[in-house]
């Protein structure tokens, strides 16, 4: 029992780690003073080169098959398109509202699993819908009256925030018989490759300018990425998939107050105010569950229990 309490305690602390490092990758992209698909390809092949010795002294480790191999490439290609949208996002829009946008996932994950896999969302959930597009509607206005134009940044953080739903959607499937850094290699890998095809095919690119972009695309490799999603799918795996969702939405203000600190973003009346729609429609549409996931939710928590108590 104290062991299990004991790891349950070491994945809190991931989860809190993993979410500082994610917050600065808004504050890296900026700093790159490249294109966004650009700056995501070297964020994915920095860690990349750091794991490849990894895969020498990981050699004992059973393969994966390929069930999962493809899952996870499949989630590797909606993870590149969400980091090519999300870095974009920034470059057009305040690292805030690219955040705070792209912190959606949890909604969009609540509409493909109804739309795809026929699970109904309890009521709740459609309340938590209504007030993050409020709250996302409030944002976008605010870009509007500031830019007096169509909010395209706006826009593409959506866009991030789905493809990273379909992301967490296959780890989900795959992160309970895989381990943390087999999966991370082959996640890393996988979207840096097909990053790597999306700037050459639209032509990105890919040269750095100046010692500061290198040094943010350093920071962006190693702190957003490599250390961010090494905690946080370590989290991931011991932590129940609400808990690790909810937890995330931290992340948009702290990147808000990063942004204002370090890049003299200003804090508007309409980002406060959608922002604060936003986290409280995402929150609740993720803690609320349906009945069925409440008893599941409960199996699951009773089972651990029982193991630890026998492991103990």
């Amino acid at each position: 029992m104290t062991e299990s309490l004991s790891s349950r305690s070491l994945a809190y602390l991931a989860l809190v780690a993993g979410i500082l490092c994610i917050a600065w990758s808004a504050i890296f992209v900026r700093w790159t003073d490249i294109a966004g698909p650009a700056s995501a390809f070297y964020r994915l092949l920095i860690p990349a080169v750091v794991l490849a010795p990894s895969w020498m002294i990981d050699r004992k480790t059973p393969a994966v098959n390929a069930r999962t191999a493809a899952i996870i490439c499949v989630g590797g290609f909606f993870f590149a398109l969400d980091l090519a949208f999300y870095n974009t996002a920034i470059l057009e829009t305040s690292a805030a509202n690219a955040t705070l946008l792209g912190n959606n996932t949890p909604i969009f994950v609540g509409l493909i699993s109804w739309l795809v896999f026929r699970r109904r969302p309890v009521t709740a959930f459609w309340l938590g819908l209504a007030l993050a597009v409020t709250g996302s509607l409030v944002i976008v206005w605010g870009d509007l009256i500031r830019h007096a134009q169509l909010g395209w940044g706006d826009t593409m953080a959506l866009g991030a925030s789905a493809c990273f739903a379909v992301y967490l959607m296959a780890t989900e499937q795959v992160r309970g018989h895989t381990s943390t850094l087999v999966f991370l290699r082959l996640a890393i890998v996988s979207s840096a490759a097909f990053l790597l095809m999306i700037n050459l095919a639209f032509g990105v690119l890919l040269r750095i300018p100046s010692g500061r972009s290198f040094a943010a695309l350093v920071g962006l490799g190693l702190v957003s990425q490599l250390g961010g999603y090494l905690a946080l799918t370590y989290a991931m795996g011991h932590l129940p998939a609400t808990v690790t969702s909810v937890s995330l939405l931290s992340q948009g203000p702290l990147t808000a107050l990063l942004a204002a600190a370090l890049l003299r973003e200003p804090l508007t009346a309409p980002l406060l105010i959608g922002g604060v729609l936003v986290l409280l429609g995402i929150g609740l549409a993720n803690r609320l569950k349906s009945p069925e996931q409440e008893a599941n939710a409960a199996l699951c928590e009773a089972a651990e229990v029982a193991q630890g108590e026998t492991s103990g």
